[in-house]
């Protein structure tokens, strides 16, 4: 990665340090993160990196609240602007697999794979994302009932379960796969076992 002799603007040091760290996430194999890794890929020297970030545990905090914004922006969106139930929850698929697809080094942070010898605290925010993005679909699912969507007796919780198991059992076969397995192969004919087949 190659950048200007310009300075940074103020702000612009933090973005591009973590998107060093996004960067060096995407290796197949599992590497080191060490400062001087990040300061070879940002083109900022270690002393200005610890300055921005005491330590890597805040560096992946700031990664994965990026995340989370920029993921839950978009799924506003598309609660917005969708009117069918069926087409918001496919169009919510299509977002987390087509993200995931888009940056393989954050899909390891998404499985908590990136985060295996990080403090804790950072896994329960993986998780707490995860239960977020579960309570999104069973709200789209409960609404659908309400618009009479989908069949009264269909287990909410049962459904948004599956729907989030399939996301990351699809995040996980990506990163496993050395970033080989598309998430968003066979959607087409996968599509139509994994959307609930109890909307009207």
């Amino acid at each position: 990665m190659k950048h200007s002799n310009q300075p940074i603007k103020p702000g612009e040091r933090e973005d591009r340090i973590l998107q060093a760290l996004a960067c060096l996430l995407e290796h197949p194999h599992r590497i080191k993160i060490t400062t001087a890794a990040l300061a070879k890929q940002s083109g900022i020297s270690a002393s200005a990196i610890y300055r921005c970030f005491s330590n890597k545990s805040k560096m992946f905090a700031a990664l994965i609240e990026f995340i989370e914004k920029t993921l839950f922006v978009l799924i506003n969106k598309i609660l917005q602007e969708e009117q069918s139930s069926a087409k918001q929850i496919e169009n919510l698929l299509l977002l987390l697999l087509g993200f995931s697809q888009k940056n393989p080094g954050m899909t390891r942070i998404l499985i908590g794979d990136a985060l295996v010898n990080e403090q804790d605290h950072l896994q329960s925010r993986i998780q707490q994302l995860h239960d977020r993005l579960e309570a999104t679909f069973k709200q789209v699912l409960r609404f659908a009932i309400s618009k009479q969507q989908l069949k009264l007796d269909a287990d909410i919780a049962a459904q948004a379960n599956l729907l989030m198991c399939f996301v990351i059992g699809r995040w996980y076969q990506f990163v496993k796969s050395e970033f080989r397995r598309d998430p968003l192969a066979n959607w087409e004919v996968q599509r139509l076992t994994v959307l609930p087949d109890a909307f009207l």
